[in-house]
């Protein structure tokens, strides 16, 4: 499932092709990708322009100027492809936005989903999620105040988005090798040092994996070279039976609370 460096990668190849466009043609392959019938998301989405793109935790905003929002959330197995018809990959597509000659494919989406709200919808949807951990205003204090009297494990915390919002099993296995910590470690008991090796660790990851492209499987357009930049160069995550980068010793896969984890044996304590 694609999480916050993915999807931030995608907001900002988003805005540099569609950022200020109209929205010329609207394509529904699969009725149940959106969440009004057919004909009325076109009405309302058709001859649209996209005043701006956000995300937030793994969700993409397309807003436009009629002040509705289109929301999108990839799930597993969701992706997008902008390009002419003659560059379309060879995949199904359930929704396509056109911008004249050239297209946004939306593909994969069997569980995610793109959806035409209001803004005060909008609210209500993304109300529960926990804080941007890359906002700048995102501090240490903030961060100690929400660790206070948790108690659950390291990887299951890192991945609620109640907690932080945008971070799912492939980075917090790499923030938790880069704090030197176990993903089994709970919560509280965490030192202060430790607590503030975690937070410099998940900025430091996250932001690391937004400069690499993330670890998207498909580029964005024809000739993206940037998405994807990261798969390759993660610490623990899917090298099962490797050395660690850091020590050498090898790395490990777990089940923790149903999720795989990967973690080195040696240097996370």
């Amino acid at each position: 499932m694609p999480e916050l460096p993915e999807m931030e990668t995608y907001k900002l190849l988003l805005t540099q092709k569609i950022g200020g466009k109209t929205i010329t043609g609207v394509t529904i392959n699969r009725d149940k990708s959106i969440n009004v019938k057919p004909e009325v998301f076109q009405q309302h989405v058709q001859n649209q322009k996209v005043t701006s793109i956000e995300r937030r935790a793994k969700y993409i905003l397309f807003h436009l100027n009629s002040g509705s929002t289109l929301l999108l959330h990839l799930m597993l197995g969701g992706w997008m492809f902008y390009g002419t018809a003659d560059e379309k990959p060879d995949h199904t597509v359930q929704v396509q936005l056109s911008f004249g000659d050239d297209h946004l494919y939306f593909i994969g989406l069997r569980l995610g989903y793109l959806h035409l709200v209001s803004a005060e919808a909008l609210q209500e949807e993304l109300n529960d999620l926990g804080p941007e951990p890359l906002d700048v205003n995102f501090s240490l204090n903030d961060f100690q105040a929400l660790v206070k009297g948790r108690r659950g494990k390291l990887k299951t915390t890192l991945i609620d988005q109640d907690f932080l919002s945008g971070i799912g099993n492939r980075y917090s296995d790499e923030i938790a090798w880069h704090a030197r910590l176990l993903p089994t470690r709970t919560m509280d008991e965490l030192s202060s040092d430790e607590q503030l090796q975690l937070y410099q660790s998940i900025r430091f990851i996250l932001q690391q994996a937004i400069t690499y492209g993330g670890a998207a499987d498909e580029p964005f357009f024809q000739e993206d070279t940037k998405t994807g930049g990261y798969i390759g160069n993660e610490y623990v995550y899917n090298r099962e039976g490797e050395a660690c980068k850091r020590c050498g010793a090898e790395i490990r896969k777990d089940e923790i609370s149903s999720r795989k984890s990967f973690y080195c044996t040696q240097c996370q304590q």
